[in-house]
Parts: C-alpha cells; structure tokens; sequence
C-alpha cells in the first residue's frame, strides 16, 4: 500500500495511539444495539474499536484517497460501512433512517479543528434522533464549549451547545498520539442530547438571533445590543424599560447572561 499524504486542506491529525480509541469507544455510550456514525474515520483506528461495541458502525469520510485503509478494515468487520461523502451535505435525518434503522443513535468523532464548530451546529440544530455526540476537539475549543456565563471563553457556541444538550469532558488526549503531531492538545467531550430542553423559547430562531448580536458585539451593553439587534423598531428608552422590569441592570452585558436569561428576554420581544 503506497504510503497516504496528509491534506493540510482536511486538517488530517491521525491518532497513533491505540489506547485512546479503546477510551473514547468505551465512554460513547453505545452497545449492541446502537448504530455509529463515525465522522473522519481516517484510517480507521477509532473505528475498528467502535465495531466491537456497536450492532453497526457508518463511517462518513470525506477524502476517496483513503479507501485501501477503510476497505481492508471493512473486509475484516461486516458490521462496517463506509461513505465517502461531506457530512455537511448528508440529509443526517435520512441517513440515519437509511442506515441505522430502528437503533439508538450515537455519534464519534475525532474532528480537524477547524470545522469542529458547523459539524456541532450541524449535527444540533438537526434535531436528529441521536443519543449522545462524543467527539475530539482542541483543548481549548473543549474549555470554550464548558465555560459558564460572565467569562471571557463564554461564546455564542457555548450557549447554543448547552441549550441542545448536556456537555462533559471526559479526558484529554495530549499532542503527540497523533501523526503529524499537532501544536496543541486535545480534549474528548460527550454532548448527551436533550429530548427535553431546559427552556423553550416561543421563537427559537429569535432567541438565537439575540444571541448571535449579543456575542458579535459583547462589550455592548445588553440595552444597546437590543437596540442595534431590532434596528430602530425600538428606542433605547423603551429596552431599557423592559430590561429593568424584567429584572436586569441597564449596565447588564449579554455576555454575563445564561440560556435561560436569553429565553426569557427573546419570549418578551416576540412578535415585535
């Protein structure tokens, strides 16, 4: 087998180290009767050991030059099947019917970095019939996803992550089990989908749309981010009303505010 070149275009970062895909398949959550989907399997070193515990793994690859890895360990574990496709362009929903009928749903992934963040809001806002997500991420992306209002990590996808599920760390992977060796370390954390949220806001596409304002401009203060988020609808005098009279400062900054405080404010402003 010709030796694989890594694309820098994919962020490629193959873990080496077999004790990590033992780890990361024991703590997914899966058994016999659940159905993987396996996003960038690599050369398949995660996905070999996900077959032990799953009914099904579906491995969803993107790069075609890594076939004579996958199909050799396809040949040897029946209960894998590979797709070589953009996870972003999959229908998640009919993929999931198509290939994992009738199975608790569980997704693995070890993600390049850079596309960690549309994978999750993909997968999320899906409202797909998944379990649990557990996934690789860059260290820092973990600590950013796990931080808590009012500090400086707190972030749009953070509050977005929480509003759809329940988010843990689980252990971290230090640099050099991958090849090449990336300049930073890795975490591995499991988002637990929740069948029922927290909150439910009467206009999630609102409350979303407050948050995005709130974190483009986070030095605002919450007043003046309503303000330039309804663009002239209202006047300053008449947010700042409200915002007190639901109980915040008129120096409150939408940075500090937790789902639940977005929910509450975005229910109030509906149908202006």
């Amino acid at each position: 087998m010709n030796e694989f070149i890594k694309k820098k275009k994919y962020g490629q970062n193959f873990l080496t180290s077999p004790d990590i895909p033992r780890k990361i398949a024991a703590a997914c959550g899966a058994d016999k009767q659940s159905g993987i989907i396996e996003i960038g399997p690599g050369k398949g070193i995660l996905t070999v050991e996900l077959a032990k515990i799953a009914n099904k793994v579906c491995a969803v690859e993107i790069d075609t030059e890594l076939k004579p890895y996958l199909n050799e360990i396809q040949l040897a574990n029946r209960n894998i099947d590979i797709v070589y496709q953009d996870i972003l362009k999959i229908d998640i929903n009919e993929f999931i019917e198509k290939q994992l009928p009738n199975m608790n749903i569980y997704v693995c992934a070890n993600l390049p970095y850079y596309i960690t963040t549309p994978i999750l809001i993909y997968l999320l806002e899906s409202q797909a019939n998944i379990d649990s997500i557990t996934i690789m991420v860059q260290k820092e992306v973990a600590e950013r996803l796990c931080s808590k209002p009012g500090t400086s990590t707190y972030s749009a996808i953070t509050v977005a992550v929480n509003y759809h599920s329940e988010i843990k760390k689980l252990f971290n992977v230090p640099s050099g089990c991958f090849s090449p060796r990336p300049k930073v370390d890795s975490t591995v954390i499991n988002l637990k989908i929740l069948k029922n949220k927290a909150v439910a806001p009467k206009n999630e596409t609102l409350m979303f749309g407050i948050i995005k304002s709130v974190f483009e401009q986070r030095r605002k203060t919450l007043v003046n981010n309503l303000y330039s988020f309804f663009n002239g609808k209202l006047n300053k005098e008449e947010i700042t009303n409200v915002i007190v009279k639901l109980g915040f400062s008129t120096n409150t900054r939408g940075e500090t505010l937790s789902i639940n405080d977005f929910c509450i404010i975005a229910d109030h402003f509906n149908g202006i």
